[in-house]
């Protein structure tokens, strides 16, 4: 099973993967990426450029590869805002869809508290796009920080 967890930064998309999956699973987490593609001491988020691309080639490598798999496991990839492209390619898929959002206050806060002005320009854009999206059948939210 594919199951893709959206969410706008601060979220807790990566503690809703650490809650459900098990260690047999593939968890395809950029963050996760960019933090095993760099050295000690390295930034958890808000990393440079070019950390930023290579890490995002390794993402769409490990999609592509993880995909092929999924009748032998399950997958747990964080798309932040699936554009309608990969939305129409995790339908075929059959992915499950999961938005984590404990709402906009927490999210801004927990922005505020620990990333940069980046992140809240993400949010932002992550909520002015979900009022045009229906939203699911259960918002999912994240343990309290």
């Amino acid at each position: 099973m594919l199951y893709v967890v959206t969410g706008p930064p601060a979220a807790g998309k990566s503690s809703w993967i650490q809650a459900h999956a098990t260690a047999r699973d593939i968890v395809i987490d950029l963050d996760l990426i960019a933090v095993a593609l760099t050295g000690p001491g390295a930034p958890r988020w808000n990393h440079d450029s070019v950390v930023q691309r290579v890490a995002q080639k390794a993402r769409y490598a490990a999609i592509d590869e993880a995909c092929q798999h999924l009748d032998k496991v399950d997958v747990y990839l964080i798309h932040t805002m699936p554009n309608p492209k990969a939305m129409a390619r995790y339908k075929r898929l059959e992915a499950e869809i999961v938005a984590v959002d404990p709402g906009r206050d927490i999210v801004m806060a927990r922005i505020e508290a620990m990333r940069s002005p980046d992140m809240q320009r993400v949010a932002t854009r992550w909520y002015n796009r979900r009022k045009t999206l229906p939203r699911p059948a259960m918002p999912q939210a994240s343990r309290q920080w």
